[in-house]
């Protein structure tokens, strides 16, 4: 058990990590929005990658976050019950979760991303949102990064959850 725990830790500081580094992707994406502000509304000549610069910076910052998100428990939950059960009780329901809905879903969601992403770079797709049309395999691959590290992280939740249902309370 004692390796298992090493491979969750190890997986959480790869979460925290990813997270930090995401997390300073909304400074281009601020400063790309108030350049087209400038470029629209004072200058009078709008740009033509600003929209899609700012979806991919914007999606990127959000996907990227979301296993560093699951690693300190900021997804949103409802806990009508939940809070009141104890931590073994808990970590039960949650190994459930994992098994039941987590693994197949976001597992799902690897194998079609990959699919995906595969299929953009072979045929070099580009964005039809705007004239400057870039590629859109890098952001499918960054979408398709960001699900794998978010399923990582659902192993290292599922690893520390099985660790609290076999402790049992001492007598």
């Amino acid at each position: 058990m004692a390796m298992l725990a090493s491979i969750a830790r190890v997986i959480d500081s790869i979460s925290a990590e990813i997270g930090k580094a995401a997390a300073w992707l909304i400074i281009p994406n601020v400063l790309a929005l108030v350049y087209e502000f400038i470029a629209r509304y004072i200058v009078g000549s709008p740009t033509n990658w600003s929209y899609e610069v700012t979806y991919f910076l914007y999606g990127s910052h959000f996907l990227l976050g979301a296993a560093y998100a699951l690693s300190i428990k900021a997804h949103i939950r409802i806990d009508i019950f939940y809070q009141r059960f104890s931590p073994r009780l808990q970590a039960i329901i949650e190994i459930i979760g994992y098994f039941v809905f987590f693994f197949p879903a976001v597992g799902l969601l690897v194998y079609a991303g990959a699919e995906f992403t595969l299929q953009s770079f072979e045929m070099g797709e580009k964005s039809g949102l705007s004239p400057w049309r870039p590629y859109l395999y890098p952001y499918k691959a960054v979408v398709l990064s960001a699900i794998f590290f978010l399923f990582l992280q659902g192993v290292a939740e599922f690893i520390k959850n099985l660790e609290l249902a076999g402790k049992r309370k001492a007598i």
